[in-house]
């Protein structure tokens, strides 16, 4: 289905594209509009970035990414270390998290933030969340010329990571990209296929007046992975004895080879406003005063299904041979909302109120002997909230609060952040905020047609408080600490049980973490050391996390030949946590569980890699885990889990601007 979404927009979009190639003059004199980018935090610049070569006085800056929250960067050609980390399937750093064998598979989690807050549960499966593009993850594009980014990466074993992206203006006033991403990979071990596919249009558009703004999209998306419950326990001691004869992973038999999750989901989102009143500077057109109201509408629906052609005693007995799980859930989300900006509030002002209609469940009723479990879960949330931020000098503050006023559901956040600028690369910042939410939505409810995997709990709101303090600074490192508080803390457990189960913690947890990086040169090469030091009180048998995370590549990066036509990235990458507990992966409910009865870690992961830039193309080449023959086969992702043994990939990422 996605293919055919893809197909239907190029066909309708084509002739707006050469229509705008004809209209060059549009960029001229940089008239373009800042679009959806007023009150935002500009970082266009930047050294690295390649020189494209176009007509009249258009600009590489010109083309312009814009963020959810407006923040605006531009479209990003350049060859760094953090574009080398970010070179995956998620496109994100994937520091303290530790991957599955197959690439499209899950991470397991090896250090936690809680910087985001929210009033509303989610459905759960956050181990299938991964790769999943929230309406925080999509960008909006403002380009003078048509313009596409394609990208490749090769797998594991047949298949490939591509993602194509075409983004274009009909005019100062209009802008629109779609944006399609495929990962497909076999796996080197039995019924480890994932395949994924996201498709994402955006667009938007304000009046030349620039009194009306409006943006939105539209998000399709299917994560689907085959499941084999891991190793069974030979196959454990012949991973772990190395021997030849298994050399080749699909030989191993693993726990059972006929089960499949699938993510899916579709959304629409649109954020309008209309300026009721605004200042007459014609100086500036992002520090006038204005008063505005707006209103944000969004309907998501997300399946997550689990099927089994026949079911495994692993997880317990089953009310049918054959399973078949599927939770739905949708949301109907309206916001309205009046943002004021004016020195009598010392900056910008925003305050809303929201409706929230949301439906859980599946299409059936369980009645047992002792307890009937309801087919869903639904009901109607009503909020307000406030935000306030203002630019003092080299203070940057923020606050933002709120609450859910009726509904059947209660919860609550407060937050406050403030940043000082030491100077043009240097920042230090502070943060504290508080956040009372209900549990998701499956562990309050789940169904599966396994027996042990059904339940309907009532449990308390998560309360989580954190304090954060950081600086950021490229001239002398990049430091953060946070400390947290979590009350009824929700986990799902095996301790003491064959099966996962949800549970809620009695004791508050308080999580403290330390997170250090730094960047040495010397010259052409260059040390870049990242580490996270973290430990758990009051909490220790339920919430695992390792003592201490690194990551250190040593590289070197420099222009070669006359005229500087090519520029080489080369190195290596060192990646270390120490043992502990480390969570068991469960398919069945998308989720991963405690367990306390053996510790994996301590094992090095070396990295060799080869970058490089000619023009406006990106090359990767990866020898990822080469240490893996000859360090012990002891490396795991989860347990039962082996992590990936030594392979070579090759990547590239093109961009072209007509």
């Amino acid at each position: 289905m996605l293919k055919y979404i893809l197909v239907l927009f190029m066909i309708a979009y084509t002739g707006s594209a050469f229509a705008q190639i004809l209209n060059q003059n549009l960029g001229q004199g940089g008239t373009f509009d800042n679009r959806f980018q007023e009150n935002v935090n500009d970082t266009l610049i930047n050294k690295n970035a390649i020189k494209v070569s176009l007509s009249g006085k258009t600009k590489p800056t010109d083309y312009k990414v814009i963020s959810y929250t407006r923040d605006t960067t531009f479209v990003d050609t350049t060859l760094t270390i953090d574009t080398h980390y970010r070179f995956n399937y998620t496109f994100k750093d994937q520091f303290g998290k530790m991957p599955f064998p197959n690439e499209g598979q899950t991470y397991n989690t090896l250090a936690y933030d809680f910087e985001s807050t929210d009033l509303f549960p989610e459905i759960g499966a956050t181990a299938k969340q991964f790769g999943y593009f929230t309406r925080e993850d999509i960008d909006y594009y403002y380009v003078p010329t048509p313009t596409s980014q394609l990208t490749f990466r090769t797998v594991m074993e047949q298949g490939q990571i591509a993602e194509g992206l075409f983004a274009f203006n009909l005019s100062p006033q209009f802008s629109s990209s779609f944006t399609f991403k495929g990962t497909r990979s076999l796996g080197k071990y039995r019924h480890s296929l994932s395949d994924r596919g996201n498709f994402t249009y955006t667009l938007a558009y304000n009046t030349k007046d620039r009194r009306y703004y409006f943006r939105g999209h539209i998000e399709a998306q299917s994560h689907k992975n085959d499941e084999n419950g891991g190793l069974p326990p030979e196959s454990i001691e012949n991973f772990e004895s190395g021997s030849g004869n298994f050399q080749d992973r699909g030989r191993m038999e693993v726990n059972f080879e006929d089960a499949t999750s699938k993510l899916r989901g579709n959304r629409y989102y649109f954020d309008h406003y209309y300026k009721l009143w605004q200042g007459n500077d014609t100086l500036s057109t992002r520090k006038v005063s204005h008063l505005s109201i707006g209103h944000v509408f969004e309907y998501d629906r997300q399946h997550f299904e689990y099927e089994q052609d026949a079911a495994s005693e692993l997880f317990g007995d089953a009310y049918i041979p054959t399973i078949k799980d599927d939770a739905e859930q949708s949301k109907l989300f309206n916001e309205v909302y009046v943002n004021l900006k004016s020195p009598f509030v010392l900056g910008d002002f925003k305050i809303s109120i929201s409706d929230l209609d949301y439906t859980y469940g599946y299409n059936r009723i369980i009645i047992r002997e002792d307890d009937v479990i309801d087919a869903e879960l639904s009901g109607n949330l009503v909020s307000l909230g406030a935000e306030w931020k203002t630019d003092l000098n080299r203070f940057n503050l923020q606050a933002k609060a709120a609450s859910i006023i009726t509904g059947n559901l209660n919860g609550y956040f407060l937050e406050g952040a403030a940043t000082y600028k030491l100077d043009s690369l240097s920042t230090l910042y502070a943060r504290a905020s508080t956040n009372d939410r209900a549990p998701d939505f499956n562990y309050q409810l789940f169904q599966s047609d396994y027996k042990s995997y059904n339940w309907q709990h009532n449990f308390s709101n998560e309360a989580i408080s954190t304090l954060q303090l950081g600086i950021r600074s490229p001239k002398w490192s990049d430091l953060d600490l946070s400390v947290n508080n979590i009350d009824n803390y929700l986990y799902f457990s095996n301790v003491g049980s064959e099966q996962s189960t949800p549970m809620q913690a009695g004791e508050s947890v308080q999580y403290f973490k330390v997170k250090w990086r730094k960047e040495f040169r010397f010259g052409k090469f260059a040390l870049d050391n990242t580490l996270i030091y973290q430990q758990v009180a009051g909490g220790e048998d339920f919430f695992q996390v390792p003592d201490l995370i690194t990551r250190n590549t040593f590289y070197f990066s420099s222009s070669l030949f006359k005229g500087k036509p090519l520029y080489l990235q080369t190195g290596i990458t060192f990646n270390y946590f120490t043992e502990y507990y480390m969570p068991v992966y469960n398919p069945v409910l998308g989720e991963f569980s405690v367990q306390t009865d053996q510790k994996f870690g301590g094992f090095p992961m070396f990295d060799f890699f080869i970058n490089a830039r000619i023009q406006r193309t990106r090359l990767y080449l990866l020898f990822e885990h080469f240490n893996s023959d000859f360090t012990g086969y002891n490396y795991y992702s989860a347990p039962t889990v082996p992590y990936r043994d030594s392979m070579l990939r090759f990547g590239l990422v093109w961009n072209f601007f007509i």
